[in-house]
């Protein structure tokens, strides 16, 4: 049973007359052939029991495939025309060569202005967000001032036997003497809190006073 559905679209039907009429109508992208002048009396003629187009619809798709870009490009002065079952006939005049390049430059340019157009108006959503970044003052690259060094020459190294609890001394870690308070005086070491409150046990030597 052969399928009687109405085609819907110009598409449709311009698929259907490449397959009905293959040496007239050219698909995919090969170079078409001009037509035939009068070629839709004859389509009309062809396919008047063709239930699935009408006169009206056939008209559209002529009109849409004559009008496309690959098929203007082929009407060219002395290039012959041809009818549904691809037979030559006359040849394109200057009057309508002139036209179809004519159609086609104004074809080009509306497509192009619609295209910038199209582009003007995504531009802005594919553009990033400006976000103004405050100006960040530069990191001061000085270096901090040495602390002042302690003069060591007024202290003198803590004597063991000399020591005693709550007595403040100065216990000579790394570079520079940290202050800190005798708690406990034990038979060879002795045991400070630093004024950080840590407790440490040190040798007599390691305290000045």
């Amino acid at each position: 049973m052969e399928n009687t559905e109405k085609f819907t679209n110009n598409k449709q039907i311009i698929t259907f007359l490449t397959e009905q009429f293959p040496a007239c109508f050219i698909a995919g992208s090969e170079s078409a052939k001009p037509l035939k002048i009068g070629v839709f009396q004859d389509l009309a003629a062809r396919l008047e029991n063709e239930p699935r187009v009408s006169k009206t619809q056939l008209r559209g798709a002529l009109r849409q495939y004559t009008m496309s870009w690959r098929y203007l490009h082929c009407v060219k002065v002395g290039v012959k025309r041809v009818d549904l079952d691809g037979v030559e006939g006359e040849e394109v005049s200057q009057e309508h060569a002139d036209h179809a390049q004519q159609s086609l430059k104004e074809s080009k340019e509306k497509a192009f202005a619609n295209k910038k157009k199209t582009d003007a108006k995504k531009a802005p959503a594919r553009a990033a967000k400006k976000v103004s970044i405050p100006n960040r003052k530069k990191a001061d690259t000085k270096k901090p001032a040495k602390k002042a060094e302690i003069d060591l020459s007024q202290f003198k190294e803590a004597t063991h036997s000399e020591l005693k609890v709550s007595q403040p001394v100065k216990v000579l870690l790394g570079k520079s003497p940290v202050s800190a308070t005798v708690v406990e005086i034990l038979k060879e070491e002795v045991q400070v809190q630093l004024d950080s409150g840590m407790v440490v046990k040190v040798k007599a030597k390691h305290l000045i006073v």
